[in-house]
């Protein structure tokens, strides 16, 4: 059995009709990281996410964010009583990102160290997971013949995309985004191109699991919608 975990928008409920109070409580949250049990396990939430801004407020963070430097909170809870994990910035330039997963108590779970493609060891972009006391995991971004499909066929997607963004449609083509780790030979994680990460492992630790998947969709590309590129 897998655990799936994904980053889903918080809903804000339906739109109120004209003349009717809407009474439902405001979430201060934009996203939750979601999990499921597969193959036929229901929904629940384990983690509410919040960037964690340093003194400059959201310019000084947006500022960073574009060095790679990542600073957030997993709450355990909406009213933020109980922190599940704490994601912060140990080092970041050059295309290299170093990340420190704490515990709720500050204990290190593990570290995720991202570089990307071309900046750090291979043509792909690079994730390394390290849980303590367990081996390191490797991943690496799309299959090298996926990434010879996309390329061969770039002038293609360029033209989709110039024909759907003047179309109006939001739909355009994006590279290969799968990603399987592999630590001591096993395959104990793994990201979906539909933004899941899925744990195969039992020895996985599932808060650095939630950590890691709102890392990685947090680095989408301009294609995509980073949840924490918020101007407010």
């Amino acid at each position: 059995m897998a655990t799936v975990l994904k980053v889903s928008p918080v809903a804000t409920g339906k739109k109120a009709r004209k003349g009717v109070a809407v009474t439902a409580p405001v979430s201060p949250f934009s996203h939750v990281v979601t999990v499921r049990d597969e193959p036929a396990g229901e929904s629940r939430t384990p983690a509410h996410l919040e960037r964690e801004l340093p003194p400059g407020g959201i310019p000084a963070y947006l500022a960073a964010r574009k060095n790679g430097a990542r600073s957030f909170v997993l709450w355990a809870d909406p009213e933020r009583r109980s922190r599940l994990a704490t994601v912060v910035t140990a080092s970041a330039g050059d295309g290299v990102s170093a990340f420190q997963v704490l515990g709720g108590h500050g204990e290190v779970l593990g570290t995720v160290v991202r570089e990307k493609a071309c900046s750090g060891k291979g043509l792909r972009t690079r994730w390394t997971v390290t849980q303590t006391g367990c081996p390191e995991a490797v991943g690496l971004k799309g299959r090298i013949f996926w990434w010879y499909v996309w390329w061969l066929l770039f002038p293609l997607w360029v033209a989709i995309c110039v024909g759907s963004l003047l179309g109006g449609g939001g739909d355009v083509p994006r590279g290969p985004r799968r990603i399987r780790w592999r630590a001591a030979g096993e395959v104990p994680l793994e990201f979906r191109s539909d933004g899941e990460v899925v744990v195969h492992a039992p020895w996985v630790d599932q808060r650095l699991a939630a950590a890691l998947v709102a890392l990685i969709t947090s680095f989408d590309s301009w294609l995509g919608m980073p949840w924490d590129d918020k101007r407010e």
